[in-house]
């Protein structure tokens, strides 16, 4: 029985491309490709450092995933622009589907709480952006252990936070990558495939998969 869902934040329930989408003017027409890069290059950092066992929290990848972005697409000397958009980043919009989703887990008596590489006042700050502070959820940062997602210490946060068994939490994320990690630490886990990416790591067929959040109450 499912008695807590856990929830990855960025990409999951914040869209991480709402930063440059929100200035996309202002980057120009290289805007959707900056947006990507930098998500990609946020990604790898954490998995680098976690691999070098060289710990630096998840705003400083953002921050020097940023920089590398504006370079590699010619907007290296735009100080301003970075600026802009690491403010617009604290404050990603949730996806519309959301707040709706928490309310109905909430009401059917499933503890809810966010699972992030973010720290907890990039957490705080997004919760607050997005309106869905007052939902009261746990907010669970990896920096306590200094070690990024995929590592199983990062998800025994969750069975600890709770009290649960890993078998009766499900976890949600967008990232295949990741949901295969809570998979192999004993979560139940739900693939939030929102931009219909192919198969990775055997999940389908294995683990639910939908294309939002909505739904997710009768997957479980």
């Amino acid at each position: 029985m499912i008695r807590a869902c856990v929830f990855d934040a960025y990409g999951t329930l914040f869209d991480v491309h709402s930063a440059v989408a929100r200035h996309a003017e202002a980057v120009g027409p290289a805007a959707a490709q900056v947006s990507q890069t930098w998500r990609t290059k946020q990604l790898e950092y954490t998995w680098v450092r976690s691999l070098m066992r060289r710990h630096a929290d998840f705003w400083t990848c953002t921050v020097d995933a940023l920089d590398f972005a504006l370079s590699a697409h010619g907007l290296g000397k735009r100080p301003d622009l970075a600026a802009l958009l690491l403010g617009a980043y604290r404050g990603l919009a949730p996806f519309p589907e959301v707040r709706g989703v928490l309310e109905e887990l909430k009401a059917r008596g499933i503890a809810i709480g966010i699972l992030s590489n973010g720290t907890r006042e990039m957490l705080e700050a997004a919760v607050e952006a997005a309106g869905l502070a007052d939902l009261g959820m746990p907010l669970l940062s990896v920096e306590p252990l200094g070690v990024y997602k995929p590592d199983a210490r990062v998800y025994r946060l969750a069975a600890d936070a709770f009290v649960l068994e890993p078998g009766e939490i499900s976890f949600q994320s967008s990232n295949a990558w990741d949901v295969a990690g809570a998979r192999a630490f004993g979560f139940r886990t739900v693939w939030i495939n929102r931009g219909a990416a192919p198969d990775e790591y055997d999940l389908r067929g294995d683990v639910p998969e939908l294309p939002s959040l909505d739904g997710l109450a009768a997957c479980l």
